[in-house]
Order: structure tokens, then C-alpha cells, then sequence
């Protein structure tokens, strides 16, 4: 995760034309709309500005809107930059299923390591994909005073006019810079997650959002628990058990490190448990002992005097 302040710009305003005018940022790809999933990547932003009408989001927005709505996305851009204050700013379309905070975190560090005005990432073509991109936030504002100077507004510019005054590094990432423009473009996003690589990411990171958690685990060790659990103990102790780690973590720190010490506690319980099943049930059989001497004033004989006679039917 980049450690430095940042703000981020998101342009959720566009007429989704090839969508047939759909709400593009309210589409879900994965049980969560396009938006609330950016919204998730720039996270740990210091202000993140949404350049549209005002929504019901997952996270807290400062919500922006150029003048005219619909003026494109230098007017865009332009609105949005006047709620930040911070010295780097990433932009970023609303339309990314597949960014996430450690690409933020990658275009971020390139641009602080570097001496250019932006970093972008590149598609699987090779295009630049200029709103999925790190920028310094003085040299935006310098090249759309400079442009607002030669035209007199920016409604209607295209973005290149902007990129093309830029210097500007690029890192390719197919990937993270998907964007949904077509209804197709949402199919293949909506099949990515539910493939086997990628679905119990999407998921954790899904409910995480509906929750309104916080907070990075290390999601093999809760795995291992439950399987220990399920195989140790019965099949319902995996995700009764996992629950419990969960409180437990709550209760404690609440850090990762709180879940981590929860969960080697209960997986260490879950062994001992299944060592049992296997495990003799009475300890093994000691060697016979040698019968203790007689104490050496005990008197000689069969029987002590005080003993009880033998009262046997036969004897004599």
C-alpha cells in the first residue's frame, strides 16, 4: 500500500452510450457496482472526489460536478480537482472492475520514484488508458489553465489535448485496466471472478465491502482452520469455528495480528481434537512390579495374626 498522502478523482458522469444509457456506475460486476469496486482500489485516499450526481456509495465521496453536466472529462476533471489539496492525485474512471489497491499503490510509487507528471497504465493493446493513471496535481492544473486560456472553457476538449502536453510513464497492467464500456465488456468481467483463480479474492473482497471491513488477513490460515475443523471435528465446526476466530480477533486488537494469534490457537485446538480420535484409550499396559518388600519387624508366616480367617466352604 503507497504510504504517502494522495487524493483521488473519479469521472462517474459519462452518458454510457454503448450501454444504451445505462447507469454504468450502478452496474454490478460481482455483487457490487462498478463504482463501489474503484471506490475500493483508492480506499486509503485522503479525499476521494466522485465527478457525477450524487449516489448511495459503500464509501464516503465528496461528490462534484462540472458546469454543464455531461461537458466531457477535462470539465470533468477540472471540477473534481478543486475539492483536492494534496500533491499527487489519482484519476481513475468509474467503469474498473479489476483495479485494486496494490495497482493504485504501483502507479503511486512510480510516480513519487520519478521525475514525470503522470504514470499511467497501458491495456492489452498497448494503449495508454490516461484514467487509470497517477498525475501530479500541479501539473494537471497548470495544463487545464493553459487549455481553459486557449479555448476559454474546457466543455467538450478531449482528454488527449491534456495528455499530449504531459510526460508521462507507463506500466502496462491488462488487467487493472479493463474498462466496461459495452455490455460484452460486463459478461466477461462478471465470468473473470467466478473463475477458480480468482472468485474466493472476489468474494472476500465483496463482503468486506458489504461490511464495511477494513482489514487485510492472511486468508490461508483461516482456510487451514476450517479444514482442520472439518476434518477434525465434524463438517459445521468450520465455519462456526471461523466465526468464532473472528470475534475472538474483534474483541482483542482487531488487527491481523489479533486474527492470525486467534486463529493458530483454535487450529492448534482442532489438532489436539483429531489427535484424539486416533489415539489409544487407555495408556499403554506397565510391566508387571515387583510385589513391595515386607517391612523388616512384620512377623513371618502365611498370615498376619489379625488377619480374617478363611471362611471358604472348603477349608480346612
Amino acid at each position: 500500500m503507497y504510504d504517502a498522502v494522495y487524493d483521488a478523482v473519479v469521472l462517474a458522469g459519462g452518458a454510457a452510450r454503448r450501454l444504451g444509457g445505462a447507469d454504468k456506475p450502478g452496474v454490478r460486476v460481482g455483487g457490487r457496482a462498478l463504482l463501489d469496486r474503484v471506490l475500493t482500489a483508492c480506499a486509503d485516499a485522503r479525499t476521494t472526489v466522485v465527478v457525477a450526481a450524487p449516489r448511495p456509495t459503500a464509501r464516503p465521496v465528496v461528490w462534484a460536478r462540472e458546469d454543464p453536466p455531461g461537458g466531457g472529462p477535462l470539465a470533468a476533471l477540472g471540477a473534481g480537482l478543486r475539492h483536492t489539496t494534496a500533491d499527487r492525485v489519482l484519476l481513475l474512471s468509474a467503469d474498473l472492475p479489476f483495479l485494486d489497491r496494490r495497482t493504485a499503490g504501483a502507479l503511486l510509487t512510480s510516480l513519487g520514484r520519478g521525475t514525470a507528471d503522470g504514470v499511467l497504465l497501458t491495456d492489452s493493446d498497448g494503449r495508454d488508458q490516461p484514467l487509470v493513471a497517477a498525475y501530479r496535481t500541479a501539473s494537471l492544473r497548470r495544463e487545464l489553465t493553459a487549455l481553459t486560456a486557449r479555448h476559454g472553457d474546457l466543455t467538450g476538449l478531449p482528454l488527449r489535448r491534456l495528455t499530449a502536453a504531459l510526460d508521462l510513464t507507463r506500466l502496462s497492467d491488462p488487467v487493472a485496466s479493463f474498462d466496461c464500456d459495452t455490455w460484452d465488456d460486463i459478461a466477461t468481467a462478471r465470468a473473470r471472478i467466478r473463475e477458480h483463480g480468482h472468485v474466493l479474492d472476489e468474494w472476500i473482497s465483496a463482503v468486506k465491502d458489504e461490511l464495511g471491513i477494513d482489514l487485510d488477513v492472511d486468508t490461508g490460515l483461516l482456510l487451514d482452520l476450517a479444514r482442520d475443523a472439518a476434518h477434525g471435528v465434524a463438517r459445521p465446526a468450520a465455519p462456526l469455528t471461523t466465526f468464532l476466530v473472528g470475534y475472538a480477533a474483534a474483541r482483542a486488537a482487531g488487527d491481523p495480528d489479533a486474527v492470525a494469534e486467534a486463529t493458530r490457537k483454535a487450529a492448534a485446538l482442532a489438532r489436539r481434537w483429531a489427535e484424539e480420535a486416533t489415539a489409544p484409550a487407555t495408556p499403554p499396559a506397565a510391566s508387571p512390579a515387583t510385589p513391595p518388600a515386607a517391612p523388616a519387624d512384620a512377623p513371618s508366616g502365611d498370615a498376619a495374626p489379625d488377619a480374617t480367617p478363611d471362611t471358604r466352604p472348603d477349608a480346612g
